[in-house]
């Protein structure tokens, strides 16, 4: 069971080394990749510690900078999975992967793309949040806004009837700004897999992540990132080799499960640097599904 702290520290640690870079001139190669998502991955598992976490709060409050480094996760505390997906470019010089995941952030109240970049020739993702600068290798696209969410809310009966809940009288929801249908039907649902909460829910109305699940799995071209969301981030001109939409997963919260020693990267890795994406030959099960991880549950 992941703590609150734990995902906290997802956030927390410092850009990995040779995220951003101007220009590159040299070929790279599949250690050198990997070697960049196990810095990610390890960095994140050392400062686990409060008094690591105090010192770079004091840190943040003196320069006032953010530095987070975002990792793929399809169990976040803080937002219901739905779609999950891996973007592989690359040329002779360059390369980048870029991690999408769509879902419900339940603390943030809108449904959202994160797309995780890592590569040798991604441009600084900064952003202005409040008096600080942040600097990550995360960027998100707003795909139901929380005002659109709260137009569509259930505001008759009691208890978590009301709560993040879908009326049934609505009939459409603005998805960046497609007006979609909504389908209330739950037979639909559950044979999907998606069950709504049951516990004073006597309606069983249809949840506010509920539905991105339901359109990921029906409809997933509506949740999903399009190439220009995606490459807002990549520099111009850079071949894409191909989108991974079925891969097997492991947790990012085991500090065994080191990125390098995974097949899904370690092929990934490959497919770079041999901008081949026949190489995509995996013999682990496809697992990236969101009925196979718990997530949205802090």
């Amino acid at each position: 069971m992941k703590t609150s702290f734990q995902i906290t520290w997802l956030f927390i640690f410092i850009l990995t080394t040779g995220l951003f870079c101007k220009h590159q001139t040299h070929r790279f190669t599949e250690s050198d990749i990997l070697w960049q998502l196990d810095s990610a991955f390890s960095d994140f598992h050392k400062n686990f510690t409060e008094e690591d976490a105090r010192k770079e709060q004091q840190r943040q409050a003196s320069t006032h900078e953010l530095h987070y480094t975002f990792l793929p996760d399809l169990e976040h505390g803080y937002l219901v999975t739905a779609g999950s997906k891996i973007h592989l470019y690359a040329d002779s010089t360059r390369w980048a992967i870029v991690f999408e995941k769509c879902g419900y952030e339940n603390r943030g109240g809108d449904a959202i793309i994160e797309l995780d970049y890592f590569g040798n020739c991604i441009k600084p993702i900064v952003q202005t949040v409040g008096q600080f600068t942040q600097y990550s290798n995360m960027y998100s696209v707003e795909l139901i806004s929380d005002n659109e969410y709260e137009r569509i809310r259930n505001k008759t009966g009691a208890g978590m009837g009301l709560f993040e809940k879908i009326s049934p009288e609505a009939k459409t929801v603005n998805i960046r700004g497609r007006i979609v249908p909504i389908e209330h039907d739950l037979s639909k649902y559950l044979k999907l897999g998606i069950v709504p909460d049951s516990d004073d829910n006597p309606h069983r109305l249809i949840g506010y992540g509920d539905l991105v699940r339901y359109y990921s799995d029906t409809e997933p071209a509506l949740v999903s990132a399009e190439e220009f969301d995606i490459r807002k981030y990549l520099p111009a001109g850079l071949p894409k080799i191909m989108v991974i939409s079925s891969f097997h997963f492991e947790s990012i919260y085991d500090k065994k499960n080191l990125l390098s020693s995974q097949e899904t990267y370690r092929l990934i890795a490959q497919i770079l640097v041999k901008r081949d994406s026949t190489l995509w030959k995996p013999k682990d099960k496809p697992n990236n599904h969101w009925s196979n991880w718990e997530s949205g549950n802090l």
